[in-house]
């Protein structure tokens, strides 16, 4: 099978590349990436394999999507500016990641007859009080990064509808393990309390996500990819719902740091307060689960990064005015 990844050089997408070429050794897979923020030539630069190949560019170039597009069986889609801080202060980059480069995409898969998985997000849902959010659940995005990922599923239905594009949309919470940019909320905890670093908490630090392992994540797409119905969208949760400031603690504790390291800081604009997803379609239809605990995928999280220094070297981990995220 041919694969088209966009946005491979990022935190799930690069997890996702080299997972599959272990499982699936015969797959060719393609990598589109255009090398912004939240990407790092890193994550694949041990990948030495003639079924894998790079190609820099951006997904709102519609020549070069068209072109990668035509040669692939199926398109899976990573690529997205989703620093939620960041769309605050300039929601441009998120418009023309997400909602134009996703436009590029469903041209050339409609033109082509191609398959199309969607990488979405819980964010779509807002903020949950109580319950989980099921795949008919109405959209509520809080943040320009949530309304534009909205947006996009918007648009990718809208192709299904009138143009009968096979595609289908998958959202998942809050994913952590290796090679995740340290501007997010664990492997930030993890660098800062290595060097022994004050830890920047928004808020009161009670704000929930439900957490998973990148690569329960990366399995759920392959089952998805294999088994997945056309037009329909799934919801990928680790069940694992803890708010920051255990999971902070949960750090510190493993790694056998003080917890005077932690710093409160003022909240964020917009700062949802618990996300949660209802994934037992996944469950029931798809016959996916997840397989990592939180104990057991932060431990090896936390080995990972002080193992790999050489991978964050020159990455600055100095507290800012933003303080960090906690979204993926």
């Amino acid at each position: 099978m041919r694969l088209l990844v966009t946005g491979g050089l990022g935190f799930i997408g690069s997890n996702f590349i080299l997972h599959t070429l272990e499982k699936y050794p015969d797959f060719k897979i393609t990598n589109i990436d255009a090398g912004l923020p939240g990407s790092n030539v890193k994550n694949l630069a041990r990948l030495k394999n003639k079924k894998y190949s790079y190609v820099k560019g951006n997904i709102i170039n519609k020549k070069i999507v068209d072109n990668l597009v035509s040669r692939t069986d199926v398109v899976i889609n990573f690529a997205a500016e989703s620093h939620v801080d960041r769309s605050i202060s300039d929601p441009r980059p998120f418009i023309d990641s997400n909602i134009v480069g996703m436009y590029s995409i469903l041209e050339a898969i409609k033109k082509h007859k191609k398959k199309l998985i969607q990488i979405s997000t819980d964010e779509v849902f807002g903020s949950l009080k109580s319950d989980s959010a099921h795949e008919k659940f109405p959209f509520n995005p809080s943040s320009p990064y949530a309304a534009s990922k909205a947006s996009a599923e918007m648009l990718v239905k809208s192709y299904v509808t009138t143009y009968d594009c096979d595609a289908i949309i998958t959202r998942c919470t809050n994913n952590y393990g290796p090679r995740q940019s340290p501007e997010k909320l664990i492997p930030k905890v993890i660098l800062l309390a290595e060097k022994n670093q004050k830890i920047p908490i928004y808020g009161t630090g009670k704000n929930i996500r439900d957490w998973i392992f990148v690569l329960d994540h990366c399995d759920a797409i392959l089952k998805i990819l294999f088994k997945g119905k056309k037009g329909e969208s799934y919801n990928i949760a680790g069940k694992n719902e803890i708010n920051n400031i255990t999971i902070v603690k949960k750090i510190l504790n493993i790694m056998g740091k003080s917890k005077e390291l932690m710093h409160f800081i003022k909240d964020r604009p917009g700062h949802d307060f618990r996300y949660s997803l209802d994934s037992e379609k996944i469950y029931n239809e798809l016959h996916w689960k997840s397989t990592y605990s939180f104990e057991k995928g932060l431990e090896r999280t936390i080995s990972w990064y002080i193992e790999n220094k050489e991978w964050y070297k020159n990455i600055s981990t100095k507290e800012n005015d933003s303080g960090f995220l906690e979204t993926r």
